[in-house]
């Protein structure tokens, strides 16, 4: 890990721990922790991902949809809020459910309301696969991310993520930099 010196700025209009807001970059610290958040949580997600596919057949794309689809009391959505709510693009998501289609886990249905809309339906086979996969999935999650943490690890990490998610939901945290204003999309792909 290559990390910058820091340059003397450690600390600097820090009252409750909180990084300064006229900081322009991270400290050494703040980098340390920002690589390992990010390089831990790529490495977490390949391993379970990985044993998901193997174990089920099941991409992670495909469990996220059908883990949003299952916790629908009707067991379905329209494409925008499913997207929506398993952070993907709708051409991505299009395109996913395609594939889903053509092998049964879900249905498009024409919407009564709107001639050009569709819902995304749950179907049997979908619900059957979802059963199937969730059990040796939690697993997963358990074996290589819950029993690696202590109780109070957990509850700070639900803490910090939280913290963090409600962060990136403020309209002031689109970063407006002299000339440029960037705005991230949902798949990763800066957009202007």
């Amino acid at each position: 890990m290559n990390i910058p010196e820091d340059d003397g700025e450690r600390g600097a209009g820090r009252r409750s721990g909180r990084p300064s807001a006229g900081r322009k970059s991270p400290t050494r610290d703040e980098l340390r922790a920002w690589r390992t958040f990010t390089e831990t949580t790529d490495l977490v997600k390949r391993h379970i991902e990985a044993e998901l596919q193997q174990a089920s057949g099941v991409s992670s794309g495909d469990y996220g949809v059908l883990l949003a689809l299952s916790e629908q009391p009707d067991h379905r959505l329209r494409s925008s809020p499913l997207a929506e709510q398993i952070g993907w693009e709708r051409s991505r998501l299009s395109h996913h459910l395609g594939r889903m289609e053509r092998r049964a886990l879900i249905a498009r249905e024409r919407a009564s309301d709107d001639s050009r809309g569709a819902w995304v339906v749950l179907t049997d086979e979908g619900a059957r696969t979802f059963r199937r996969a969730s059990s040796p999935h939690l697993h997963s999650v358990q074996r290589l991310f819950v029993s690696a943490l202590t109780s109070e690890q957990l509850a700070a990490l639900d803490d910090a993520m939280r913290a963090l998610a409600a962060h990136l939901e403020e309209p002031s945290t689109v970063r407006q930099d002299e000339s440029t204003t960037l705005r991230v999309s949902t798949d990763d792909t800066p957009t202007d």
